[in-house]
């Protein structure tokens, strides 16, 4: 079996190889780029399973580098570096296609958790066991693929999506309950977590606006509930 192949974006020289001797040790194939051109042109010219990228960078932000993946590649996880502990930017990351969001600084086997964590789903998700394709009203979804088709239209959504509406699905009518499911999705359920969370309810009640027959709700202090 080929090793998981790693894009790394890191503009800071010496935590960029410590990071790629760590991963490699694990037994990652690690690609580093200090700027977010060069991480882009290694994208485009190699084949990845999984970003590391760094949002502040010269040349070319995390944020921006993530934009232009995702017009080329709208399933490989992307899991955000970043010094900066703002939720604005934590919402806008994952608003625009990121997978995870890792504060600087951080533990390496939490990392290494993230990154076997996501890998882990998507390996399920391709395998034997693969989930069956729902109907949402007149929304279908497609967990393996990664798909809502809505009105004829196929539209992508992120890993952390899927097993969030997957999730939502199997309790359908009943309240999925908020530390649950981050547990079982992110590990924890940390403040930051919660609020990465929130960011994905809101996109996908914004993709199901226009299906009336289906709805998710708050249920104010315990969690979410799909309505169908």
């Amino acid at each position: 079996m080929n090793a998981i192949k790693i894009l790394l974006a890191e503009d800071d020289v010496n935590l960029g190889k410590v990071l790629t001797t760590y991963l490699t040790t694990k037994g990652y194939t690690v690609n580093l780029a200090t700027n977010g051109e060069t991480a882009y042109e290694m994208f485009c010219s190699g084949q990845f399973d999984l970003c590391l990228v760094d949002v502040m960078m010269p040349l070319k932000d995390g944020f921006t580098l993530t934009k232009e993946i995702r017009k080329v590649d709208k399933q490989i996880p992307i899991i955000f570096l970043t010094a900066k502990n703002f939720q604005e930017d934590m919402i806008e990351g994952l608003s625009i296609g990121g997978d995870d969001y890792i504060s600087k600084p951080f533990s390496m086997d939490v990392l290494l958790a993230r990154i076997q964590a996501l890998l882990r789903r998507i390996t399920y998700a391709e395998g034997d066991n693969a989930s069956p394709i729902y109907q949402l009203g007149a929304v279908r979804f497609d967990p393996n693929k990664q798909t809502l088709t809505i009105n004829g239209e196929q539209k992508k959504i992120t890993t952390r999506e899927t097993e969030l509406l997957s999730m939502l699905i199997s309790r359908k009518n009943s309240i999925l309950e908020r530390g649950y499911a981050l547990k079982k999705i992110w590990g924890d359920d940390s403040y930051y977590n919660a609020r990465s969370m929130d960011v994905y309810i809101a996109k996908l009640r914004k993709l199901l606006k226009d299906e009336p027959k289906v709805q998710i709700i708050n249920v104010h202090g315990t969690g979410f509930k799909l309505v169908m």
